[in-house]
């Protein structure tokens, strides 16, 4: 035995036999020098700099490459990855399998739906300036209130659709219907007609038909007069008695401010009418055509000049039913030849849908452009309305109060359906209880408040 052997026998019999358990690995630390040692160069400080910068940015690339992925591609239902395949619930793609590690913000973030596009709300039709203006609707049966009456149903449709269309004829329909509204009214018990029937039975048949078309003012005067009514009756009347009564107010309302009235206004009209004439009259108004054809069966010798509405024409009819009475029709299509017109006329005569406080006239669009014409032509303008149609409010231009045409409300045209016209242009009122200039209407409102 050699002295290699005596010592490495020595060894073993002095630490004894080391079993596999303490036989250490070797560490990265002794793998490092290990791979150095074998010829590896070692980096400098500039270069570990350098080289940790690009990691930083290869980890800024990940990041944004994960940010953008769900709207590259979709991913698919939580637990599977983008490609469909199955990882686990609620973790990302395991990056030795081929995905990019996503930080845990990223992933919360993509778990999360998407916010929903807002859609640009659709700008209006309607220009700003007139924004504050109203517009008939054409609402369904099946939108309005329960309690609405069948027959204010009916007379609702007929008012949006303009079936219905001037003032009177407006204001009628809607008394006559609200007359089949107290006849089908029962007082609830503990409850008196007076002080349940407005608010809870009259108000749902108002609201309705303003919601069809914008209230007119006679309308918005008989209304006022039919609650003083309602409220003036005594609570210990029956049902019945009530109900009769309101009735046959609404009948006598009818009957002194809506056919006396027209008559009147007709006779005081025709007297104003001298031998002659030449009458120019605008598109279609019913107390014009009735005191028109009243003067010819009266045996008054006159012509007419008939300048029409170029939008709704409805001054066609008109002129027929004037021929046909006999009376000579030189029909014009529309304002282009009016001042051509006016020269032949020696009179005008309009009718009005409201007369305001300060004596301006709200009438049919295009009436302000006639009696502008007529006075420069110093053409004499009579003006026929009842006074239901009074108001004490005030306007000096077609801004305040009017109506937008729903059938020309759209993109390439706008038009409203009513005008106002100074009362420097208007000679003569004619109402039902008297004649007067536009500029002393005040007579006349306190004449009604005496009523």
């Amino acid at each position: 035995m050699t002295a290699e052997d005596n010592a490495g026998g020595s060894g073993e019999a002095a630490n004894g036999p080391k079993s596999k358990d303490q036989v250490k690995a070797p560490s990265k630390e002794q793998t490092g020098s290990n791979n150095a040692a074998a010829g590896e160069k070692k980096l400098s400080n500039a270069e570990l700099k350098k080289k940790a910068k690009e990691e930083k940015a290869a980890r800024r690339a990940q990041a944004k490459s994960t940010q953008s992925a769900p709207h590259a591609a979709p991913s698919g239902p939580q637990g599977t990855s983008g490609d469909g395949k199955a990882g686990p619930k609620g973790k990302p793609n395991n990056p030795k399998a081929g995905g990019l590690p996503v930080p845990s913000h990223h992933r919360a973030a993509s778990r999360t739906n998407l916010p929903p596009v807002v859609k640009e709300a659709p700008k209006s039709k309607i220009p700003e300036c007139f924004g504050h203006l109203s517009m008939a609707k054409r609402i369904t049966i099946s939108q309005a209130d329960k309690d609405v009456h069948p027959v204010v149903l009916v007379v609702g449709q007929h008012m949006s659709t303009f079936s219905i269309r001037d003032s009177i004829t407006r204001l009628e329909s809607t008394l006559l219907a609200f007359k089949k509204v107290i006849d089908s009214y029962t007082t609830p018990h503990g409850n008196t007609l007076s002080r349940h029937f407005t608010s809870h039975v009259l108000k749902p048949q108002i609201e309705y038909l303003t919601e069809c078309r914008p209230m007119c003012f006679s309308m918005g005067n008989a209304i006022r007069w039919l609650k003083l009514q309602i409220s003036k009756i005594d609570i210990d009347l029956s049902d019945i008695d009530a109900k009769k009564l309101l009735c046959q107010s609404i009948d006598g309302f009818i009957r002194q401010r809506i056919v006396l009235a027209a008559f009147v206004i007709v006779e005081r009209a025709v007297k104003m009418m001298g031998e002659d004439e030449v009458i120019l009259v605008y598109a279609h108004d019913k107390l014009v055509e009735r005191t028109l054809l009243h003067a010819k069966s009266s045996g008054k010798e006159f012509s007419v000049i008939l300048v029409d509405d170029s939008f709704d024409r409805v001054g066609i009819e008109h002129a027929k039913t004037l021929t046909a009475a006999g009376i000579f029709v030189k029909y014009v299509a529309d304002l282009g030849v009016l001042r051509i017109s006016m020269r032949e006329a020696t009179m005008v005569l309009l009718a009005a849908e409201a007369m305001f406080g300060n004596g301006a006239m709200y009438a049919r669009a295009g009436t302000a452009d006639i009696a502008a014409a007529a006075m420069d032509l110093q053409k004499r303008v009579v003006t026929l309305s009842e006074a239901i149609n009074f108001t004490e409010r005030v306007a000096i231009d077609s801004l305040t109060y009017n109506e937008i045409d729903p059938e020309r409300c759209t993109d390439e045209k706008f038009r409203l359906l009513f005008d106002t016209t100074h009362p420097k242009f208007i000679s003569d009122v004619v109402t039902e209880l008297g004649d007067v200039t536009a500029l002393s209407l005040h007579t006349i409102l306190t004449k009604l408040e005496e009523l």
